[in-house]
């Protein structure tokens, strides 16, 4: 079977550079599995890798934020490029989107395409009344998503929407029925967990850099591309703060802690989709010397 690492965390772990790091020392090349980094226009705010170290890298800034992107076109590209990548070579996916990871392990649900006309209805539903009223509703359509989706997650609760209204089926029951397409692989599943204090401590410091070194040029260039508020690219972190800034709806410094406190949640959310859905993942604790995180992850992936 073929190894394949996965190195997932939450946003400020430091999870690229480790993922570099054992690239280089086990022959590897890297799938991105953040929904944040595909973006093309958006390097800075995603915290895409700066620098690749001569490292394959895959699946980074290659969409543009003009286009919807999901996660099954996520796994379709996936299945493409695996199927490139010699034999020889250790592939690790690396990110922070706890859904691209679950579709590598379980598989994706054979949800029929749902017609454009039924998605663009639920979207201006979602923006006309808001996430709690349209939570609400679909509860009333779909008790299912209950315990499945939060009512902050728009874009999960639009896609179960659109799922229920066109196909009469609720998409928990469609994932139930999940086949994955990488049986063959054997997996290893490490999981970055890095102390809330100095999570935090590492978020407003990148964040700072972020806004020092070109942040605000790249939400003015987002701006001037018109993308539909409806699109995901809308989502990237800092996007919005940045956007309401330049509008002169608040302050530089509102911007950043606006957006520091958005990053704080986010973090938080996928340290809750951790302990609720990978469960049978390897805890890995962070440490301010990345060479231990990675020698501790190379005698795993030797092991197993």
């Amino acid at each position: 079977m073929r190894k394949v690492l996965l190195l997932a965390g939450p946003t400020g772990s430091g999870k690229s550079d480790i993922a570099i790091e054992i690239a280089k020392k086990l022959n590897g090349v890297i799938i991105n599995a953040d929904s944040m980094q595909v973006y093309k226009e958006i390097k800075i705010l995603s915290a895409r890798p700066k620098s690749y170290f001569k490292i394959p890298h895959y699946l980074y800034g290659d969409i543009s934020v003009k286009k919807n992107f999901s996660s099954g076109e996520w796994l379709r590209k996936v299945q493409i490029k695996v199927k490139k990548i010699p034999k020889n070579k250790l592939i690790i996916f690396t990110g922070g989107t706890g859904l691209y990871f679950k579709f590598l392990t379980d598989g994706i649900s054979n949800i029929p395409s749902i017609p454009e006309r039924v998605r663009e209805r639920v979207r201006k539903l979602n923006k006309k009344i808001g996430n709690i009223k349209f939570y609400k509703q679909l509860l009333s359509l779909d008790p299912k998503i209950k315990e499945n989706i939060q009512y902050t997650d728009t874009q999960r609760l639009i896609r179960a929407y659109e799922v229920k209204l066109f196909t009469k089926k609720s998409i928990i029951d469609f994932q139930k029925n999940n086949k994955s397409l990488f049986k063959n692989f054997n997996f290893t599943k490490i999981f970055l967990k890095v102390d809330k204090e100095k999570l935090h401590k590492n978020l407003r410091l990148r964040l700072k850099k972020m806004f020092e070194n070109g942040a605000i040029e790249e939400v003015k260039y987002f701006k001037s591309l018109n993308a539909k508020r409806e699109l995901s690219s809308n989502f990237i972190l800092g996007v919005k703060e940045i956007l309401n800034y330049l509008n002169c709806k608040v302050t530089f410094e509102q911007a950043f802690e606006l957006t520091f406190i958005r990053t704080k949640k986010y973090a938080k959310r996928q340290l809750t989709w951790f302990r609720g859905k990978m469960k049978d993942w390897i805890e890995l604790p962070s440490t301010n010397n990345n060479s231990i995180a990675v020698n501790k992850i190379i005698k795993i992936i030797s092991s197993t």
